[in-house]
């Protein structure tokens, strides 16, 4: 059954952004090339928060790419940079991305926050809005 696995992180400084992005690109780059990656979308949202969604075809695929490579790499780094960091994941019985409405309200309601050195005051209690814009890019 495919699995979707939704992230929202907020970057705590704008100092941050450019080390945040060149891992992120790494990363980006090798979800293009992982083995049951079946779909995904990184949308920015404004004040250096940024949401990703992935498709899986099983969650034997979704880990080997969120313990390997580029990825690992990048998340060593999220409890130094981000204010605010969470993710879900859940098994659904078809093989279509979520709407990013669906996707933030199962992120708002069963999501869990990351572990950060430096949390923000919204990042227990996930109170952040929903993304907004038009603006995403498909993996």
């Amino acid at each position: 059954m495919p699995i979707v696995t939704v992230t929202r992180m907020r970057v705590r400084s704008v100092r941050f952004i450019p080390l945040f992005l060149i891992h992120a690109q790494r990363a980006i780059a090798q979800i293009r090339k992982a083995d049951g990656h079946l779909a995904g979308a990184v949308k920015p949202d404004g004040a250096c928060a940024y949401w990703t969604m992935s498709l899986w075809r099983d969650e034997h695929a979704m880990l080997g790419y969120v313990t390997s490579g580029a990825h690992r790499s990048a998340m060593k780094h999220l409890g130094d940079w981000c204010a605010e960091a969470s993710m879900v994941r859940w098994v659904q019985d078809h093989a279509t991305l979520p709407d990013w409405p669906e996707a933030a309200r199962r992120l708002t309601e069963q999501g869990r926050a990351s572990k950060l050195k430096h949390p923000g005051p919204d990042h227990a209690g996930h109170t952040f809005p929903a993304p907004s814009g038009v603006s995403e890019m498909r993996l």
